[in-house]
């Protein structure tokens, strides 16, 4: 596992620049997603890839709480719920909001740093009232270091394209959704 020494000046420097650039993805993807109150994004984090290691080889805890700190400073205040998803380790289940949790089946599970992740493990320490699930549909999502969060979002997934497409090492990929159009040639659309 990967540590930081918090008190060492160069470390903090990163945090700092880690929070912010993920703050900095979170707010571009309010903006080009149309985010709305109550809406849910699902985030997929390897804290491994932003260091530039192999993705479960080196998760850190500081980095994760960094990320999650970020973008939950832009969420947060637009009623926006963050879902962070764990690790295949966990099945890629969701650490969420219990108010946002209704429509979807708890599980039971604490994540941790190599079981979950850095970035899964800081949303349940930081949320009001934490709780697992094993699957949810996203209205929108992040993807930074290549977790797959497809299975999380609700169909149809739109590319979102990012100026802020890396997070330090980890490449950043998000996703908006949208209604499916149904009902062929004499349909329609809004």
């Amino acid at each position: 596992m990967g540590n930081l020494n918090i008190h060492d000046a160069e470390n903090q420097e990163l945090l700092d620049r880690i929070r912010q650039g993920a703050a900095d993805i979170a707010s571009e993807l309010v903006e080009k997603a149309n985010l709305k109150e109550g809406q849910i994004v699902v985030v997929g984090c390897s804290s491994s890839e932003v260091t530039g290691h192999n993705m479960g080889s080196w998760s850190t805890p500081d980095i994760g709480q960094a990320i999650f700190d970020g973008i939950y400073s832009v969420f947060k205040p637009l009623n926006i719920y963050v879902a962070a998803q764990c690790c295949e380790h966990l099945n890629r289940a969701i650490i969420i909001e219990r108010a946002a949790s209704a429509p979807f089946e708890q599980v039971n599970v604490l994540p941790q740093p190599k079981a979950g992740g850095s970035f899964a493990t800081a949303a349940y320490k930081t949320l009001t009232d934490p709780v697992a699930v094993e699957e949810i549909k996203a209205d929108a999502g992040i993807d930074i270091g290549g977790t797959l969060i497809g299975m999380h979002l609700k169909k149809v997934a739109v590319p979102v394209k990012l100026e802020h497409n890396h997070l330090e090492q980890a490449i950043v990929l998000a996703a908006r959704t949208r209604l499916k159009y149904i009902g062929g040639e004499r349909a329609v659309y809004q």
